[in-house]
């Protein structure tokens, strides 16, 4: 099915529970709603799909070949950094399609299997999960790392009834390494294996459905669709896997792209070239909302500064307030 591997977990997760509802209680969830809205289904899987007695985890590599160097991209602020996992095709429908083949594999052997497939897109804690299965542990910035692939992959379950043979978790390879800590640009890693969402660039840039508050803007630079710096400073991502699955490849050029062309698409355009792709989730005014912080964290050229001001009276006061917080940055820096 082109997974990097399986593996397959019981139903208890006691533990996980207990530090998911602490991370509630301090609000670290931000504006996502959905992460506490479902009571105990997230964390008691008979709950969500009833019957269910074993979960089937998978993983599947996605850093596609042949990319423009992420570093490099951030460092030339006049860039557009787009998280490595968006740059192709949405994973969402490629994951569950394997998935549901897979499962179409496994009902030609055994007639009473029932079972649901979930890849990000329900109650599910995916990462305690694919940690109590075998597939890796996790890491201090709180994804799963895996000894020998690294931690650039997408994760899939299937709920099932089927009382099949578990696996055994992997021992914990952080160490004393903080540098996914260390290199977090808004600090929003507050502990080992605790984050708050509400400082976090991806949250920021893509679940977060109004203004992105101030203190975070400058901070932000050229990120403009989620953030990938605790994974790119990983030592473990070594020896990550370039991914076999061609729909991860780079489309539109989006791993080396500038901040003034993204700016510049009309809304048709945007939907053009984004559908298909996890981006398109966010919608066009998120979309220049978040290019217009990038572009006020860029040099003040007379490209950028008019691409802001093709804006400035943009129909949507999200984007009209965010341009003008950005080329107020740009009139600062000429004074």
């Amino acid at each position: 099915m082109g997974f990097a591997s399986i593996g397959i977990t019981d139903t208890n997760l006691k533990r996980a529970e207990i530090e998911h509802q602490v991370w509630i209680n301090k609000g670290f969830h931000g504006d996502m709603d959905y992460m506490a809205k479902h009571g105990t289904k997230r964390t008691r899987p008979a709950e969500l799909v009833p019957n269910t007695m074993r979960i089937i985890t998978a993983r599947l590599d996605y850093l596609p070949p042949n990319t423009a160097d992420s570093w490099q991209t951030i460092s030339n602020t006049e860039q557009a950094f787009i998280s490595r996992y968006a740059l192709g095709r949405d994973y969402h429908k490629v994951m569950r399609q394997k998935l549901q083949k897979l499962c179409d594999q496994i009902q030609v052997y055994i007639a009473n299997f029932e079972y649901r497939v979930f890849t990000d897109s329900a109650p599910v804690l995916e990462v305690a999960l694919a940690e109590k299965s075998g597939l890796g542990w996790r890491g201090k910035h709180t994804l799963l790392i895996n000894k020998d692939h690294g931690s650039w992959f997408f994760l899939g379950e299937i709920y099932t009834n089927l009382p099949l043979p578990v696996d055994a978790p992997t021992s914990n390879h952080c160490g004393s390494c903080t540098a996914c800590i260390d290199i977090c640009p808004t600090k929003a890693i507050v502990a080992p294996y605790e984050v708050d969402a509400r400082r976090c660039i991806s949250y920021l840039t893509i679940e977060l459905k109004t203004a992105i508050p101030l203190e975070f803007r400058k901070l932000i630079g050229n990120r403009v669709y989620g953030c990938d710096d605790c994974q790119l400073t990983c030592p473990w991502n070594k020896f990550a896997q370039i991914t076999q699955t061609s729909d991860f490849h780079v489309r539109h050029g989006l791993d080396n792209i500038s901040l003034v062309e993204c700016f510049r698409w009309s809304e048709t355009e945007f939907q053009q070239k984004m559908t298909g792709s996890a981006i398109y989730r966010i919608g066009y005014a998120h979309w220049l909302r978040n290019i217009a912080v990038g572009l006020g964290n860029a040099p003040s050229t007379p490209q950028i500064i008019s691409a802001l001001k093709s804006r400035e009276n943009d129909d949507n006061a999200l984007v009209r307030e965010h341009v003008i917080w950005a080329l107020e940055q740009h009139q600062n820096n000429t004074v």
